[in-house]
């Protein structure tokens, strides 16, 4: 069942995605070469609760940090721990944060000094598939038109999406309906409708689509090795067009691409 919000339950989640944002604004800074995740993680959950929230993601399901950190050809679900970052590295940051019961999530992906041409792109081609699949939500429009506009463009790139794991509704609990893949036709799907809330989520692989689980039972890697990049939005479907509620000021109106 999707769950549409009213406004003062958006407004509520804008303020959890301000914190959001706040996080992965520390993060850009504290990315670097020497650095561990689980430092990241106890700089990330010192931050959150610094402004009155919750991490959503500890305890969830047993998951024991505050934040996912997954480097390199780790797709999503990295378990903060002593791994130290090198130069060259590409690390995925994704924050979640409840604040008066509900949540707002994001995700970046970072380089971690100088990075490869390829991964820098991997990083671009990313970030800008989000951003034309937050073009699509408009009143009208179905879950389908954002998931072509992503895989349209990844694919018009060179790269792949990963299609076993899907992005989701949000609010109260942090996986709501609907899903949202990152792939398929246009038009299909639940229709778009005002007061839906949605965290759009491209994962996108240097190589192939395919992916496997890791020895912890929660870090999904590439099943090639290859790179993985990950970005996400929490994204309200207003009367005006897209509000991405875990972004900067200047993001909340979302123009359609050229």
């Amino acid at each position: 069942m999707i769950i549409r919000k009213s406004e003062a339950e958006i407004e509520k989640m804008a303020r959890a995605g301000v914190v959001v944002r706040g996080c992965l604004d520390l993060m850009a800074g504290e990315v670097r070469p020497g650095v561990t995740t689980k430092e990241l993680d106890g700089l990330a959950e010192r931050y959150i609760r610094s402004k009155g929230g919750v991490p959503t993601f500890k305890g969830y399901r047993g998951f024991p940090g505050s934040i996912c950190a997954s480097p390199n050809d780790m797709v999503v679900h990295g378990i903060p721990d002593k791994t130290r970052l090198k130069d060259g590295d590409i690390l995925g940051v994704d924050v979640g944060v409840t604040m008066d019961g509900y949540i707002a999530d994001a995700a970046m992906t970072f380089p971690v000094g100088e990075i490869s041409e390829v991964a820098e792109r991997l990083l671009r081609v990313t970030e800008e598939s989000l951003m034309r699949g937050i073009a699509q939500c408009r009143v009208g429009n179905r879950v389908g038109h954002i998931s072509h506009a992503v895989q349209n463009y990844v694919e018009g790139n060179g790269f792949s999406v990963v299609q076993s794991m899907v992005g989701h509704g949000v609010g109260r609990e942090m996986h709501e309906d609907p899903q949202v893949p990152n792939f398929g036709p246009p038009g299909q799907g639940p229709e778009l409708r005002e007061g839906m809330v949605i965290a759009i989520e491209p994962m996108v692989n240097e190589g192939g689509f395919e992916v496997e689980m890791g020895d912890d039972s929660w870090a999904i890697y590439t099943k090639d090795g290859s790179l993985s990049a990950h970005f996400e939005h929490t994204v309200a479907i207003t009367k005006k067009g897209p509000r991405i509620l875990t972004g900067s000021n200047s993001e909340k109106n979302v123009r359609e691409p050229n």
